[in-house]
């Protein structure tokens, strides 16, 4: 549907402001196209992404009298955007433009939105140089080598993962929990005590914990309640990272530390691949099928996640190559992001090879952009896990309520919707098992040769995530 491409547009032009480090800028017809924005928008906000949305609205003369899509727009975007503005003459244009670029960049990146009634968007020529491409410079390879030279065991959540590359002694991808409850000090580098960190108790009370953020609010989020910060600083969390490693230059941390947590992480590991031979109930086991794509993925692969179990499961199982490497909705959780979000990543780097990890419920919100993927040309393969259920809800509800009323769906062929957009569809059942190597070396054969695929695997349960409700 047209409003779901809208919010696809919206994901695209955020992935475009990760990889060029300029301002992401997205346009959108007035009413409905601005209303059906709002997911994506507040999406931006809580992921930190600058983003300048230009809606369309009614002529000036005829607002507030009944006119086509005019409804109060500003009202609606005030709560989700840094700054907004409705532009009512052309010499206005210009100076609102730049000062909603600077605002989106500037602080806690985040959305600014300006509303065009319609009698301002013809002198096409006013604004066009404003919009000529810039050079992003990007913090992710020198946060890399700040961290290297400090030693310190890091944990990377959310976007980060990757910054340290696939096999980093210092990162530490499993038994966080543990590690967070024996550190003697622990230092928040941007990550928010908020569900992803039980909101601060997985924190040890006698700890000392350094946070860094530019947002005062996230700095300090639920402090009051559950941790304490021994210094808060409120500032740019990659500039702080190059000037603490500078300050300590020459100083070398302790690597037993390290060391003991690296051990763990390997008898996780080791017992994760041990869970991923286990046969389930039907279909493959997803933990199988994600490791043995994880190993045959390019090492310039880009890996997009949008879903809920599935990829909560690869989350700790994929290892991605490098920085940006690793794309996700962030704290919103929002599904849809996948299409735009491969888009994106494509686009900016035509030459990686750039998977979109999805969840069979979450692909429903932009299996229609293989229609874009194909008249586009932009190659991309979709991992699609299978399992005919809402599993991360289902994970939840069932214990709880005792019943898994709204969380089936159906086995569907997805593999035959890509078809049908002009891409390539493979189907992977438990028959498939022995041949499942050379499919995924197929689909990257076709991929190379500018077509889309969708894997299409059917798999079964586990109880790898049990307990992992996210609330």
């Amino acid at each position: 549907a047209i409003w779901e491409k809208i919010k696809i547009q919206i994901y695209f032009t955020k992935c475009f402001s990760f990889y060029t480090g300029t301002v992401g800028v997205a346009a959108v017809t007035a009413g409905p196209g601005l209303t059906n924005t709002v997911t994506a928008v507040k999406n931006a906000q809580m992921a930190e992404s600058p983003l300048l949305l230009i809606g369309g609205a009614a002529a000036t003369l005829l607002q507030g009298r009944g006119a086509l899509q005019d409804i109060d727009q500003m009202s609606l975007f005030k709560p989700l955007c840094k700054f907004c503005a409705s532009v009512r003459s052309v010499r206005e244009i210009v100076p609102t433009v730049r000062r909603a670029l600077a605002v989106a960049q500037s602080g806690t990146p985040g959305p600014v939105f300006i509303e065009f009634p319609i009698d301002t968007l013809y002198p096409y020529h006013v604004v066009e140089k404003e919009f000529s491409p810039k050079i992003g410079f990007f913090f992710g390879l020198l946060c890399r080598k700040a961290l290297e030279s400090l030693g310190i065991p890091c944990f990377l959540g959310g976007m980060s993962r990757g910054m340290l590359g696939k096999n980093s002694p210092l990162h530490i991808r499993q038994n966080r929990r543990d590690a967070l409850k024996e550190a003697d000090l622990v230092l928040l580098a941007g990550t928010v005590c908020d569900f992803r960190l039980s909101y601060g108790r997985v924190l040890n009370r006698q700890s000392k914990i350094i946070t860094v953020n530019r947002d005062k609010s996230q700095l300090l989020k639920n402090s009051d309640i559950f941790w304490k910060p021994t210094v808060a600083i409120q500032g740019d969390v990659g500039s702080f990272l190059l000037r603490i490693s500078k300050g300590l230059e020459g100083h070398t941390f302790p690597q037993d530390w390290a060391e003991n947590l690296k051990e763990g992480d390997k008898a996780k590991e080791k017992a994760n691949r041990a869970k991923a031979e286990e046969k389930t109930e039907r279909h493959l086991n997803p933990l199988s099928v994600l490791q043995r794509v994880d190993e045959l993925m390019a090492e310039d692969s880009i890996i997009v996640a949008d879903g809920g179990d599935f990829v909560g499961s690869a989350a700790y199982i994929m290892r991605p190559r490098g920085p940006l490497c690793w794309l996700d909705p962030g704290a919103f959780g929002t599904l849809g992001v996948g299409g735009g979000f491969a888009l994106g990543a494509k686009l900016c780097h035509p030459d990686s090879e750039v998977w979109v990890v999805y969840g069979d419920g979450s692909l429903g919100y932009s299996v229609a952009e293989f229609d874009t993927f194909t008249r586009h040309k932009t190659p991309v393969i979709a991992l699609v896990g299978n399992d005919a259920c809402w599993s991360q809800i289902s994970r939840e509800q069932v214990p709880i309520l005792g019943s898994n009323v709204a969380c089936g769906l159906a086995f569907t062929d997805y593999h035959v919707v890509a078809q049908g957009y002009g891409g390539k569809g493979h189907l992977i059942g438990r028959e498939d098992e022995s041949q499942l190597e050379d499919i995924v070396k197929e689909a990257q054969r076709e991929c190379k040769e500018g077509q889309a695929v969708l894997l299409n695997v059917l798999i079964g349960k586990t109880n790898f995530r049990d307990g992992s409700i996210s609330v």
